[in-house]
């Protein structure tokens, strides 16, 4: 495992940021970091990254301590906080090669030719930092985490102030950069979740609440699955009720449509189109209805 948290716990005073959490993150995958302002999803990831040390439980990265060998963890990470730090009176390709220096990085420029590149920066690499709009200083940001090509990346926010086009360029990249390395990203946009991460973290109120891939956290509060299938005419739904896996049957929106309550993992789809066969009527959709992301993740979380 690239990250590995146990028990880890962070007090300030009484208060309990962080309680008691623990959870991995592997390598060849984004996992997404969730919880509602306050969870504690800042402090765990400046644990991970050596700006703040844990009051117990244990962080390791790549086999590392946080605790007993920071430098090392330093190495294997790449962290772009929610408050981007630049150096606003620094141009884009002066800043980069600041922060290949301070990385220790010898003869930069092919690197930070090559990120340059793949963060979209080219048109803007010879302005001020100062000058560029959020999305393209987000993008710096990005780079500059990239520098050292690590092992981890971790990203707070990273597509905070991208405008629909620069988006989904940032999507394929860190989608990309998921395949290759061990991605932790804290957004609180839930179509990127959907959209970008293989499994899920939430924590709430500092405690950790799930810890599933999407789509078996999806089922797992669900309980039992449904399926939305529409006729052209009306069926009664005793019926519906004899289709093999069907345990009730709920009235759709639209005319003649149903809403079928499945048990477990069953599948009646090819059911429903016999059915419909030997009804002599025609089946205009069929839907497996699935929870969003966003609402698995309002489930979940405790309001304010």
């Amino acid at each position: 495992m690239s990250v590995t948290v146990t028990d880890l716990t962070k007090l300030y005073g009484e208060q309990r940021a962080i309680d008691g959490i623990s959870f991995q993150a592997r390598s060849g995958e984004v996992l997404g970091f969730l919880g509602p302002n306050g969870a504690g999803k800042t402090t765990t990831m400046k644990i991970l990254t050596c700006y703040l040390s844990q009051s117990s439980g244990t962080a390791e990265v790549c086999g590392h301590s946080v605790e007993t060998d920071s430098l090392a963890v330093r190495r294997m990470v790449g962290y772009l906080p929610e408050h981007n730090p630049l150096y606003k009176d620094m141009y884009v390709r002066e800043y980069l090669t600041f922060a290949a220096d301070a990385n220790g990085i010898r003869r930069p420029r092919p690197r930070i030719d090559d990120l340059i590149d793949m963060t979209g920066l080219g048109r803007e690499a010879h302005k001020l930092i100062g000058a560029l709009s959020k999305g393209y200083r987000q993008r710096v940001g990005l780079a500059q985490a990239m520098l050292h090509d690590p092992e981890v990346l971790i990203l707070d926010e990273p597509t905070s102030g991208l405008d629909p086009n620069q988006l989904a360029e940032i999507r394929v990249l860190i989608k990309r950069l998921g395949s290759e390395k061990t991605v932790i990203l804290s957004t609180h946009i839930m179509q990127e979740v959907q959209a970008l991460c293989d499994r899920v973290v939430i924590i709430d109120r500092g405690k950790l609440v799930a810890d599933d891939p999407i789509d078996r956290l999806q089922r797992r509060l669900n309980g039992d699955t449904s399926l939305l299938v529409q006729f052209d005419r009306e069926v009664p739904h005793l019926e519906l009720l004899t289709i093999k896996g069907v345990s009730s049957v709920k009235p759709g929106k639209e005319p003649y449509a149903y809403r079928l309550l499945l048990r477990g993992d069953a599948d009646p789809r090819a059911e429903v189109f016999r059915f419909a066969v030997a009804k002599n009527c025609v089946l205009l959709g069929m839907v497996r209805e699935e929870l969003s992301v966003e609402e698995v993740f309002r489930a979940l979380t405790v309001a304010g």
